[in-house]
């Protein structure tokens, strides 16, 4: 993607554009402070701004973040906008933590390249180190901890990923000018939707279909696992789930919800239970990733064209656990989504742990890969699953479990459809759908779907292949809108492979 020149993103600030929200940040060399160029301060002169691509590098060129705009807040990038998407998927994952656990060499290793590869693809992408980058990253997180919740600082500075309060307290006071309870006195924390729990807002670029992403999540909840409350009089309607994140000893369970803000806003609003308190920064990707949060519906827009037209807005529904989805994938061959719907029931039922939570229809966590993976394939077939796709599932399981396959949104795309048809019972259809979800892809094309092929006029697998070519790099998009608009039910989540 070009990169705009001073001219037209100076035009885009003094407008307060949306669509450039969170494509670009403004350093006012007269404040010392950086926006976002949706922010209502007055305009500053021309010849006072400095732009930068990112957050990190604003920080880096020593600008602060503004108090009203909240930087922290603005919308996320896609892949698509990257100039390197090496960079990018480095970029996801140190936002969701994985630095901190991993270092960078692990990082690094986690990617497919070296340390030494990583900083420097990472430092022309970026303009800043992935360290320094994720430094910004815990400090903007911890910013709106003090903004938005009542956390004590100490929890604050957990949360966010720093080892110590009084590194974080150095770090917080050199680069903001102020100390964290100053900040928190700043600020007014929102109250919490449930005891204890923690309430964020997400930014969007609008439009947004809340009610079409809200009505494909209700077709495919897991029993036990996932709920959807209809929008009412007075509701936006809601999603729920239960979640757990790590494993072994170190892992951290609970529950999040996810509504819409007011319309104004142009947020969903997230809360999230005490029990996923300390692996914040990774709820909030994933649920950046479910909603599609960074998705520009203006650039899918144009690329559709008249595709679009009924949907403004539409999003890819992604996926809050990459291994899930890929469980509900291979379930659903060649049955309706309901069948489907059944089938995860039991196996969270027989196979899931159950949990605590303040609402009656959330109850258990999904299996994870290793409990699946330790299971003879007869033990999946005895709950209605056929035997073949029961041993699947297993296989499925053990390369997930293992390390060998990586179902997050940020691995090298053609090794990972390339490992996922390698296992039995995995075709193009089932590797292109876990694409289009859980691996955050924009071009996924399930070709050989039945219910595209219908939407397109009865067209053969060829034929509807070809008139895909004319959506790209938007055929995952291109997929939701022709799903939206045929005149069958919900489609099976595959109705051509056969396991």
């Amino acid at each position: 993607m070009q990169t705009p020149d001073a001219a037209t993103l100076y035009a885009a600030l003094v407008a307060r554009d949306r669509r450039f929200d969170g494509r670009f940040f403004v350093g006012v060399t007269s404040t010392g402070i950086y926006c976002r160029p949706v922010c209502s301060v007055r305009t500053p002169k021309a010849e006072h701004c400095r732009f930068f691509a990112h957050a990190a590098a604003a920080e880096a060129g020593g600008f602060r973040p503004c108090l009203r705009c909240r930087p922290e807040l603005a919308p996320g990038r896609s892949s698509l906008d990257a100039p390197s998407r090496l960079a990018w998927a480095a970029a996801r994952r140190i936002e969701a933590g994985d630095l901190d656990s991993a270092g960078l060499v692990g990082l690094a290793g986690q990617l497919g390249i070296t340390d030494r590869h990583l900083r420097r693809v990472f430092g022309a992408a970026f303009g800043v180190s992935p360290i320094d980058y994720a430094q910004t990253q815990r400090l903007l997180l911890a910013k709106r901890l003090l903004a938005d919740t009542a956390l004590p600082v100490t929890e604050v500075a957990l949360a966010a990923g720093f080892g110590s309060l009084r590194r974080f307290n150095t770090l917080f006071r050199s680069r903001y000018g102020l100390t964290p309870r100053t900040m928190r006195r700043a600020t007014d924390p929102a109250a919490a939707d449930v005891a204890g729990s923690l309430r964020f807002e997400l930014a969007f670029r609008p439009p947004f279909d809340w009610t079409g992403l809200l009505d494909f999540l209700a077709a495919r909840c897991v029993r036990g696992v996932e709920e959807v409350v209809a929008a009412g009089a007075t509701s936006a309607g809601l999603y729920r789930r239960t979640l757990r994140l790590g494993s072994g000893d170190a892992a951290q369970t609970g529950w999040l919800a996810v509504t819409l803000a007011p319309a104004a806003r142009h947020a969903v609003v997230l809360t999230v239970s005490p029990g996923l308190q300390r692996v914040l920064p990774a709820v909030l990707a994933r649920v950046g990733r479910l909603c599609d949060l960074s998705c520009d519906p203006l650039a899918v827009a144009h690329g559709l064209g008249p595709l679009a037209a009924g949907a403004p807005g539409l999003r890819v529904p992604g996926a809050i656990d990459g291994f899930e989805v890929a469980v509900r994938a291979v379930l659903g061959q060649q049955v309706s989504v309901k069948a489907a719907h059944t089938l995860a029931g039991r196996l969270v039922e027989a196979f899931g742990e159950a949990t605590p939570t303040p609402f009656a229809a959330l109850h258990h966590l999904f299996p994870t890969p290793a409990r699946l993976a330790a299971l003879d394939p007869a033990a999946l077939a005895a709950l209605g699953i056929v035997r073949s796709r029961a041993a699947a599932l297993v296989a499925l399981a053990r390369a997930v479990a293992s390390g060998a396959l990586d179902l997050g949104p940020c691995t090298d795309l053609d090794a990972t459809l390339a490992r996922l048809q390698g296992l039995p019972g995995i075709g193009p259809w089932t590797a292109q759908y876990i694409a289009l979800r859980a691996l955050g892809w924009p071009d996924a094309w399930p070709s050989g779907d039945v219910v595209l092929r219908k939407a397109l006029g009865g067209v053969t697998s060829a034929q509807a292949d070809t008139l895909a070519q004319a959506w790209r790099p938007w055929r995952s998009y291109a997929t939701l809108h022709l799903w939206r608009g045929a005149s069958a039910p919900p489609p099976p989540l595959s109705n051509q492979e056969s396991t």
